[in-house]
């Protein structure tokens, strides 16, 4: 006996054995707990959830039953595990706040988006949702394999017919062994787009499939700053996206609010609002007078109250940095392929879903043609029954028992046996006429599916247009609108796929900035009332409107003297009539700056320089190379003295003149080599001198070719040549550039111009007036001006910039801007661009 025990000893090395169990036990994990199937997206803990609820006929048309029940069902017959673990994640597939599209349709205290806990499965109810029954469909179809269950007596399937892509649709993160998941949830409509134009064109890219499928898509909503961390998840499975909070600043009697409306996905509000509280109380954010949660069952509201003395736009970029209002979300699409973990590119898993949709199709087809053909074999049975019905009668009446009938009929007509015991099951009123022609009926509608079904299988395409036809129709029933906007952040995306185009830029004076196409606004003839160029507050007006390419770099000057930099393509692209996107989510601008000078440059280097001027009639020039190296968070640009600030930037050889307008209609026009180069940190020198009660309005570069227009706040204009003003030696008083007067009002702008421009004209209000520079007057630095644009009393004109002749001028837009008073375009007379 002894000798028989030691015989079953062995020796072994313990490193190895560790090495072998703990592998069995990852794979273990891997595979039968923590990651999904690419088929369709679910755990085994997901997948035996919704099965269960199916076998209990838990359909959405049938009454809610207690989530108990279903816990029960679930750990008793599938997964024997703990009950806690099986309901936590029913809830989870029942919470609008988790799931893009919910699964299980629960009733009763599910939990909360503050992180409150669902009530107890004794008290809770649910049933399937309405989706979720896509989830199952043909499921009793042989579409896919079953498996026993942990004990042997039941069977469960293997991965579920899934028809809609729902690792991508819901997403899913889990947490394996030396390995985690952790998938986003995306819009179902473009997820079916991508799989639809992936059967069209197996050969698309996963760039080329951003076409279809632009992003994540979070049940939260909220925004997606910049594309390139979603870029990079789609091309190789592993990618940072970065969420933020959508907060809006509202006034309130005369004082500024934040109100947050929705939040990142996967973040607790209540946490949120004690954290910024707490931030507060330690004085880590400051100007926060009152914080508040006002949500409702109507929808999420956090009201932030803040100081008069504040910026509420630096406040809120605070709180994008000190708390969850902006956090990362790790894309890592790890899923399961064959029973093998993959880090899964966008492609590979359409692929691998369209995949499993052709097996699904193929299963479910050659189900219905076995079915179809079984039937069939029936009823050719029943005709000939039909046909011989006297001699089998007789023959049923002369047998002793069923047997001997039924071998007496397999006999005599050749039948077989299922045919045989059909025709001895047939009751009576089979014989009638009726029924034997809806035998035949029935019979030559089976030889059509028959035959539609050996189609479908002998052809590729077939099947994967019935993929195509079927995800359609799913779109069609619950597809819905994209929730998470993706907006622009600090990524730099290829610029390879951005078109080089001319766009407007325009600046709000509250830092609301916005792109448009230049051709957004069509000429009208001087006089012309304008369009509504964008949509601003009462207390709003645009400051910078100006025309530049796309792939151009923008370079912005503050009233502190600083510069940041960004390329034009990364400013949201909205509609004419969108107010924009505030400017502190591009750049980080400090508490307290304000953009007065904004100018396009294509490039660094070469022999450039940027020439300064300031509202005090200070000029300076520096190298434009000084500028090429901008961090983040700005570079120094002009050492500005205290009671001054920026009004113009010009990019200028070294060797042009300048010339400068002020508020009460003076000039001054001086050679550029009068002032040497400076470095950047350098103050400059004095430009012109001022009378106390003035100020430089504008700045610009001379072309003798040209004219010098003036635009006053009133709307009057006029042009000039620029022989008219002669050259001066810098500092000096000046000449007068246009006789100021109650009727025109002080000069508003004042631009070097050609009869090949247009004209910008934009109000304080906010409407513009794009006409031809040859339509506007030339007349002597004396004259009063005319008539550009009709302002009304409370209005007054801002902004002044020239642009390109607009080449698609409408006659008829001419025309209806031609008369003295001028009438306002209607918006389809505009090209629109879409939000």
């Amino acid at each position: 006996m002894a000798e028989e025990q030691q015989s079953q000893i062995k020796d072994r090395d313990i490193g190895t054995e560790m090495r072998e169990s703990f592998l069995d036990y990852a794979m273990s994990i891997i595979v039968s707990r923590a990651l999904p199937d690419v088929r369709d997206g679910l755990k085994p803990v997901h997948r035996r959830i919704l099965y269960a609820m199916s076998e209990l006929g838990m359909s959405p048309d049938k009454p809610y039953k207690k989530s108990a029940r279903i816990v029960g069902e679930v750990i008793g017959k599938y997964h024997p595990h703990g009950d806690s673990a099986v309901y936590e994640t029913m809830v989870r597939m029942a919470q609008d706040f988790s799931l893009r599209y919910m699964l299980v349709d629960g009733h009763g205290n599910f939990g909360s988006i503050d992180g409150d806990m669902a009530a107890a499965m004794r008290y809770t109810e649910a049933r399937l949702s309405k989706i979720s029954m896509e989830m199952l469909r043909d499921l009793n179809k042989d579409t896919v394999d079953f498996a026993p269950n942990y004990d042997g007596e039941e069977k469960e399937p293997v991965v579920l017919p899934a028809r809609f892509p729902n690792l991508l649709v819901n997403g899913l993160s889990g947490i394996a062994v030396g390995m985690a998941t952790n998938i986003p949830p995306h819009n179902l409509s473009e997820v079916i787009n991508g799989v639809q134009a992936l059967i069209k064109d197996p050969e698309l890219t996963p760039i080329d499939l951003m076409e279809y499928i632009h992003g994540p898509d979070f049940p939260t909503a909220g925004l997606i700053m910049g594309r390139e961390g979603i870029r990079q998840a789609y091309m190789t499975g592993r990618g940072s996206v970065v969420m933020r909070a959508r907060a809006e600043i509202e006034e309130n009697n005369g004082k500024a609010r934040i109100v947050v409306n929705e939040i990142p996905y996967q973040v607790n509000k209540a946490r949120l609002v004690e954290k910024i509280a707490e931030l507060v109380r330690d004085k880590k954010i400051d100007g926060i007078t009152d914080l508040r949660d006002e949500s409702d069952r109507n929808g999420m509201r956090v009201v932030i109250e803040l100081r008069r003395d504040v910026t509420p736009s630096v406040v809120l970029n605070n709180l994008y940095r000190h708390t969850q209002m902006q956090v990362n979300f790790g894309v890592n699409m790890l899923a399961l392929v064959n029973q093998e973990p993959r880090v899964l590119n966008l492609r590979d898993v359409l692929h691998y879903y369209i995949e499993h949709q052709v097996e699904v199709i193929r299963r479910r087809t050659q189900f219905e043609l076995n079915k179809a053909e079984a039937r069939a074999h029936i009823l050719e049975g029943l005709r000939i029954a039909l046909d011989h019905l006297d001699e089998i009668i007789a023959l049923i009446r002369s047998s002793r028992n069923d047997e001997e009938a039924r071998n007496g009929l397999i006999e005599r007509f050749t039948l077989s046996f299922e045919q045989a015991q059909a025709i001895l099951d047939m009751r009576l009123r089979r014989l009638t006429g009726l029924e034997r022609d809806k035998i035949e009926e029935e019979y030559n509608e089976l030889l059509a599916k028959i035959a539609e079904f050996k189609a479908i299988l002998a052809d590729e395409q077939l099947v994967l247009q019935i993929v195509h036809d079927e995800l359609e129709e799913i779109k069609q029933k619950y597809g819905d609108e994209r929730r998470t906007e993706i907006t622009f952040g600090d990524d730099i995306m290829d610029e390879d796929l951005i078109p080089r185009e001319d766009v407007i830029i325009t600046i709000t004076h509250s830092g609301y900035i916005k792109r448009l196409p230049a051709t957004t606004y069509r000429s009208q003839k001087r006089g012309g009332r304008g369009v509504v160029g964008m949509g601003t507050k009462d207390d709003d007006f645009v400051e910078h409107l100006f025309v530049t390419n796309s792939h151009h770099y923008l370079m912005f000057f503050t009233d502190k003297g600083k510069v940041y930099r960004i390329k034009a393509y990364e400013i949201p692209d909205l509609s004419r009539t969108a107010r924009g996107t505030p400017i502190i989510n591009l750049i980080q601008i400090e508490q307290g700056e304000t953009i007065n000078a904004v100018i396009p440059v294509e490039e660094f280097g070469g022999e450039q320089y940027l020439f300064f001027a300031t509202r005090q009639g200070i000029v300076k020039k520096t190298p434009l190379i000084d500028y090429n190296n901008i961090r983040k968070g700005g570079l120094i640009a002009i050492n500005l003295r205290e009671d001054d600030d920026l009004i113009g930037v010009r990019l200028t050889d070294g060797e042009q003149e300048i010339i400068m307008g002020t508020k009460n209609g003076m000039s001054i026009r001086f050679s550029e080599q009068d002032v040497r180069s400076m470095g950047r940190s350098a103050t400059g020198v004095k430009g012109i001198n001022l009378d106390n009660d003035d100020r430089v309005i504008d700045m610009d570069v001379i072309d003798p070719a040209l004219d010098v227009l003036i635009v006053t706040t009133k709307g009057y204009g006029k042009r000039t040549p620029t022989e008219e003003y002669r050259s001066q030696t810098r500092g000096g008083k000046g000449i007068k550039a246009i006789n100021v007067t109650e009727k025109n009002g002080p000069l508003a702008g004042l631009k070097v111009v050609s009869d090949d421009d247009d004209l910008m004209v934009i109000t304080e209000s906010g409407t513009i007036i794009r006409t031809s520079i040859s339509g506007i007057s030339q007349l002597g630095r004396y004259a009063q001006g005319v008539k550009i644009i009709n302002i009304r009393d409370e209005d007054a004109v801002s902004t002044v910039t020239r642009c390109g002749k607009n080449q698609e001028e409408d006659p008829m837009l001419e025309a209806e801007g031609a008369s003295e008073e001028g009438t306002s375009l209607p918006d389809t007379d505009l090209p629109q661009t879409e939000e």
